[in-house]
């Protein structure tokens, strides 16, 4: 079946969603209230009071990396996101590649939010019966429930599920505006007040340890470049999806590092304050019961909840969307690439990935793996699944800089910019390569095992680079299916 056939025998995706609807998509991605809830703990231990400096510099290496996709989605937009964008820069193979790994990436956060979710519900349980021995629902059976809630979703219109994430993300982070608001009209933790030395190197942290911090930081940001995987669906993409990117990364930097200012002030920059907040399973809900009440505490353990689920829709529509994109190209089951003809999404697509975050997840509960230290088993599977798909995304990443740096030297560059701009277009994504090279090194140097998270995601991208190399035999249907489905935008974004 060619290219043209099977766009024929899929449909027409729509043409017409808002910007808003977009960066809702990214939003609920990078999920600001759960990254929020769980992604400083593990700092502290060694960076100590340092940590909003490590999520400052993570802001910036994180917009080294929006600054290509911003670059590219200029001018090229198509579902299958980063498979599109490396594709036709620099060819074919490459971009099958590229779009492997962020379908890995995806697949992977989606498993494991699912499971986080079921984990969150049973905290909310635990918050709501104080004391003794709290009743809990098995892991499990809330997975199932949640399964047939994230299919029901999945079969409608991609508006309907940007609006209920921008609700629920929404509530997480007017909750987290209050609450900052409370610690910072309090002065911080009365122990150590409004510490500013915290965006410094004082107190013998060195630039090593920041920097090897910064790994965690940078991956809070993932799924930020979300939106690009609505390249077909949104109105004047060429314009509306890099501001969805450029705004998904303003909004989530100022949240990201203020949020963290404020939690750390708010346990205390002591030995003491250090100790409660590497030690707490929700900063954000313990904060709240410290600073404000028991009541808000069981508010903001909720939003944390609800996040977390929005994080599991958001990243099967992304997943989903590549996954058309390769289908329709012939690289997969045709089946995959149908749309559904009243909502233009990729409806079977994505009941796919809810279908395999729920086997994943059956598996994990059944066979008590993986063992990632926490005691929860719930938690182990989010971890497992979310760190192998965060090394996934840091390759697409890298190869996306890669992609940005071969179209700066490119004719077309010339013939759109007319050369305007080449040293700031080779300097910036060069930097952000560098940056994703540290990331993953430092992913890969802590591995401690065969089967360890980091490594998961190398044996996902060797696939890839398997998948890529097949692609010869498909050839003439992939290379069409990314001629003729690309929106490639005029000069100045217009289309």
């Amino acid at each position: 079946m060619t290219s043209t056939e099977i766009a024929n025998h899929t449909g027409k995706t729509r043409r017409d969603l808002p910007i808003w609807v977009a960066g809702a998509l990214s939003l609920g991605t990078v999920g600001p209230t759960l990254a929020m809830s769980g992604n400083g703990q593990g700092l502290v231990a060694s960076v100590g009071k340092a940590v909003p400096l490590v999520f400052l510099i993570g802001l910036i290496g994180v917009s080294l990396v929006g600054y290509s996709f911003v670059r590219l989605t200029r001018h090229l937009n198509h579902a299958g996101s980063a498979y599109a964008l490396v594709g036709r820069t620099l060819g074919r193979r490459t971009g099958v590649f590229a779009g492997f790994a962020m379908i890995g990436a995806y697949v992977g956060f989606s498993i494991g939010c699912l499971a986080l979710t079921a984990s969150f519900v049973n905290a909310f349980l635990a918050q709501l019966q104080p004391g003794g021995q709290p009743f809990q629902v098995p892991w499990l059976v809330t997975v199932l429930v949640l399964t047939a809630v994230s299919l029901a979703f999945a079969g409608r219109d991609v508006s309907f599920i940007a609006k209920t994430l921008l609700v629920l993300e929404g509530i997480g982070i007017i909750a987290m505006l209050v609450l900052i608001g409370v610690i910072f009209s309090r002065g911080g933790a009365p122990s150590t007040g409004m510490d500013m030395s915290v965006f410094t190197f004082s107190g013998g942290i060195g630039a090593t340890a920041v920097l090897g911090g910064v790994v965690a930081a940078f991956l809070s940001w993932a799924g930020f470049e979300a939106c690009a995987s609505m390249g077909e669906e949104t109105s004047n993409p060429g314009r509306n999806i890099p501001r969805a990117l450029g705004g998904t990364l303003i909004a989530t930097g100022v949240v990201f590092v203020v949020v963290m200012f404020a939690q750390t002030v708010g346990f205390g920059t002591d030995k003491a304050g250090l100790e409660a907040f590497r030690t707490s399973d929700n900063t954000l809900g313990d904060l709240a019961d410290r600073y404000i009440g028991s009541g808000f505490a069981l508010v903001v353990v909720f939003t944390a909840t609800i996040a977390a689920f929005a994080s599991h829709m958001a990243t099967a529509a992304t997943a989903g969307r590549v996954m058309q994109a390769f289908a329709r190209d012939g690289v997969g089951p045709s089946w995959l690439g149908k749309i559904h003809e009243r909502t233009g999404g990729p409806r079977r697509a994505m009941w796919a990935v809810v279908g395999v975050a729920f086997l994943m997840n059956l598996v994990c509960s059944v066979t008590s793996w993986p063992d990632m230290g926490t005691g929860n088993g719930a938690s182990d599977a989010y971890f497992l699944f979310a760190i192998a798909g965060s090394f996934c995304l840091m390759v697409t990443y890298l190869v996306v800089e890669v992609a940005a740096l071969r179209f700066v030297g490119s004719s077309r560059f010339d013939h759109i910019h007319g050369g305007r701009g080449r040293v700031l277009g080779v300097v910036l994504p060069t930097l952000g390569a560098a940056v994703i090279l540290v990331v993953l090194w430092f992913n890969v140097r802590d591995a401690d095992s065969p089967t360890s998270a980091a490594m998961l995601g190398v044996y996902w991208c060797a696939v890839g680079v398997l998948v890529g190399l097949r692609v010869g035999r498909t050839e003439r249907t992939v290379g069409g299916g990314l001629t003729e489905k690309i929106g490639e935008a005029r000069v100045g974004g217009s289309r």
